[in-house]
């Protein structure tokens, strides 16, 4: 795996957008895998279809932007070497519903959201506005609707398990569950610093993750700690 290093050179920067564009690509994927794989399985109603198709698509248009980015910067996808580190948490997850919820659609999303606004600034204090613009106006704002689906129906699957609605006061139960499935399904504890405000614009409040920035003294069945 190459080092993505800081943004100061053209070289630094092509290995970025390469590794966005990696991820995006995985998330396209996985948004059509929860789709296929649990929503007949699980009973899900319309509406999650539909959140996640959403979801592929603004992956799959984010892929193809920073695809195209790629190339105008003298490189393509393709050329560096990658990491399957998300497909291999998809493979941990894959008959446990909640647990891909926790993991993927909400652990690792709200990562994204932590690391792009560094992102971006390095994109920018390196002079590549277009690339820093795209995140900024286009990749980051999605991005936070994304988590939100992973909270939202992380909710509702687990209230439906518990014969609740979704308008029930249980959210102390549901930041429970979601602990408990985070450190059965995730390795490690999660890392600082937090990007609070996008992840509260995605109902994903303090209490929801911070403790679980304390390791535990007991992990598990785990799956790679990297994010979307």
């Amino acid at each position: 795996m190459p080092k993505l290093g800081r943004g100061g050179s053209l070289q630094s920067r092509q290995a970025m957008v390469h590794s966005l564009a990696h991820t995006e690509s995985w998330a396209i994927d996985l948004s059509w895998d929860i789709i296929a794989r649990f929503g007949k399985q699980e009973a899900m109603p319309v509406e999650f279809f539909t959140d996640f198709v959403k979801v592929a698509q603004d992956e799959g248009s984010h892929f193809t932007l920073l695809a195209a980015r790629l190339e105008e910067m003298g490189s393509f996808y393709g050329a560096l070497p990658v990491h399957d580190g998300l497909w291999d948490s998809a493979a941990a997850t894959s008959d446990d519903l909640l647990a891909r919820l926790a993991v993927e659609h909400c652990v690792h999303e709200a990562r994204g959201l932590d690391v792009l606004p560094t992102t971006i600034a390095r994109f920018r204090n390196g002079g590549d506005e277009e690339t820093a613009g795209l995140l900024e106006r286009v990749v980051y704002p999605e991005e936070v609707t994304h988590c939100a689906a992973g909270v939202k129906w992380f909710k509702y699957v687990f209230l439906r398990s518990m014969g609740k609605g979704l308008d029930g006061d249980e959210e102390e139960g549901v930041v429970g569950k979601f602990h408990e499935v985070v450190r059965k399904h995730f390795r490690g504890p999660l890392k600082p610093p937090f990007n609070e405000e996008a992840r509260k614009a995605a109902g994903f409040g303090p209490k929801w993750y911070e403790p679980l920035a304390v390791k535990e003294s007991k992990v598990t069945t785990a799956t790679s700690t990297t994010a979307i």
